[in-house]
This record gives structure tokens, sequence and C-alpha cells, in this order.
């Protein structure tokens, strides 16, 4: 099955030789502007999240960016054609019989993502194809009864959801290159709160078909956590930057922290340093057991890039009566 390139350097907005610095302030200004969250009213929010997501799980990844540049926009036939020998990392599924070719919607990754970065462990993940039949199918003979194969893809999911749970609509298309006859089934998934990033979610019974009245395989599907503006996930932990004013640093201030509750006040001690982590207890992602990892958040000191007269005379008699030298050991 054909799939649409996706030019991800495009969908963020930079250039093609632009550094990791810059694709992640890309992202964050992009994910800040679109996150469910935020755009609620825009009908187009999520998908458009979505997309920069996908774009940001590649291009901030060395190894899978220097892959998709190899790609390249190559088109042929009306269709994306990989180079030679890309996909031969990829396991194809077992037996001689008919082999069926799965495709998923709903898992919030495109095609063209499902394809070449997607399936966890596997390499090359929803491009692969997955054994119907076994045994004699192919050369005429009975086929004994076998259980059909396990299929397994990943499905993006929000901290939100993993803070909550969720329901989600999944499409599985499956293929028959010998008849050419497409099956589309849409089922449910519960993605349960506490869920963690690479844990499989197990839907039985939506794998490859069983053979000679053999029980159906199932669909494993690998949890891949989706890219937040504010957070990094590190374990149950999550991990955000905490701006404040050198004055707030020097004489201390209660100011608000971002979590995925909304905001939170945080006490900034006296002579905090930049760089500086605070830690509150509690306010990390939920495990399955009913506890809670903690948030970490970093100081970072801001400068005012510009200044009134009235600040800067401040600032010159701060200047003049401070004892302090931050380069006097």
């Amino acid at each position: 099955m054909a799939v649409e390139f996706k030019d991800y350097y495009q969908v963020l907005g930079v250039s093609r030789d632009a550094s990791q610095e810059e694709i992640k302030k890309a992202f964050r200004k992009l994910a800040r502007r679109y996150h469910p969250d935020v755009a609620k009213r825009d009908p187009q929010a999520e998908e458009k999240f979505k997309e920069i997501n996908e774009a940001y799980e590649v291009l901030s990844d060395p190894e899978k960016r220097r892959k998709y540049d190899r790609l390249g926009a190559a088109w042929k036939e009306g269709g994306f054609q990989p180079p030679p020998g890309w996909g031969a990392g990829g396991r194809a599924g077992r037996g001689g019989g008919v082999r069926y070719e799965f495709h998923f919607g709903g898992t919030g990754f495109s095609d063209f993502f499902e394809q070449f970065f997607g399936g966890g462990a596997r390499e090359w993940g929803f491009g692969e194809t997955a054994s119907a039949f076994e045994g004699g199918a192919a050369g005429g003979g009975a086929a004994r009864a076998r259980r059909g194969q396990d299929i397994e893809g990943d499905i993006l999911v929000t901290l939100d959801e993993a803070m909550g749970g969720s329901v989600r609509m999944v499409t599985l298309q499956r293929v028959n290159p010998r008849t050419g006859r497409t099956e589309q089934e849409q089922f449910r998934v519960r993605i349960p709160p506490g869920v963690q990033e690479g844990q499989l979610i197990r839907v039985p019974g939506k794998g490859g078909e069983g053979v000679g009245g053999g029980a159906a395989g199932d669909l494993y599907l690998r949890v891949r956590f989706a890219k937040h503006p504010e957070f990094e996930v590190r374990g149950r932990d999550l991990y955000a930057e905490l701006p404040v004013a050198p004055w707030e640093a020097a004489l201390g201030a209660v100011v608000e922290a971002p979590s995925l509750e909304g905001k939170l006040r945080v006490r900034v001690p006296a002579g905090t340093d930049s760089g500086r982590q605070l830690r509150l207890k509690g306010r990390g992602l939920p495990d399955r057991r009913g506890g809670r990892g903690d948030l970490y958040v970093t100081v970072r000191i801001h400068t005012p890039k510009s200044l009134t007269e009235e600040e800067r005379r401040l600032w010159e008699k701060l200047a003049a009566v401070s004892t302090f030298n931050p380069r006097r050991s």
C-alpha cells in the first residue's frame, strides 16, 4: 500500500539543516499553540498536534533523523517508494501461505510513520506482513490447526491520558495480496490510568487469522508518550523549567509552576542559583498501584532584555552599592 511522504521539516517550519535546539524551539512553540487543552475550540487542533508530535518524534532523535533524511521525497507512479534495502531489517510473517498486510488508524501516527518509524522493538513495525495460513496451504495439503500470529503496533498517548486513562477508537485494516480484498474493523481500546512508556496494551483476537480452525492472534499496541511542550518524562517523574526574575531568585518568592493539573504555587528560596532543582512530591505520573512520581522544576534566571529609565537607575544603584562578585572564589 503506497503511503504519502511526510515533510517533517515543513510541519515544524524549520530548515533541513536546523539545529536540535531550533527544532526543539519550533516544536514547543507549535505544541503550545495546538495542544488540545489550549486549543479546545479549534476542531483541527488535535490532528495538528499529532502531526507536530510525529515530526518532532523523528527529527529530535539523531538516528531517526538520519534515516529520514536518507528517505528523501522520492515519488514513483503516484506513491512513495523507499530506497532499495530500506526495510531489510524488518521481520516478515512466518509460513508459506497467504500473507496479510496490516495497517492501523486512530493510533495517533500517520501511515508514513507507521511504515518507517513504528513498531517499537521491531525495526520497521507496521510495514511488515503477517502470515494467515501455515502448513499445506501453499502445497495443497490439509492445513493443521494453528493459532494466528500476534501483531504489534504503536499508539500515541498524551500525558493527560496517562494521568486519567481514556478510550480510543482504533481501525485495523487487513489487506490480502492474493485477492486484493481489504477488510477493515473498528474497535475500542482502553488506555488505563498509570500506563507506562513502552507498555504493551493487549487487544485479544485482533491479530492474524488462525489456521484450520485455530484461534486468532492478538494485537499489541506499544505505548509511546506524546511529546509535551512543558514536560520531559523520566519514568514516573516529570521535569520542567521554572523561569524566575533575578530579584525573585535573590530575595525569594512564591511563583507559579506548570503541572499536569494546572498551575502550582512554588516557593523559591532566597539566594537560589540558576539550575537549582525544586522537587514537588507526588505531582508526577501515576502508577497502577495508586502511587505517583514527582515533578522537578529547574530554576532558570531570566534577565530583562529592555529597561525603563527608572529600572536602569535602580540597577545602576545596585551595582554601585553591592559587594557581590560571582567571579570571586
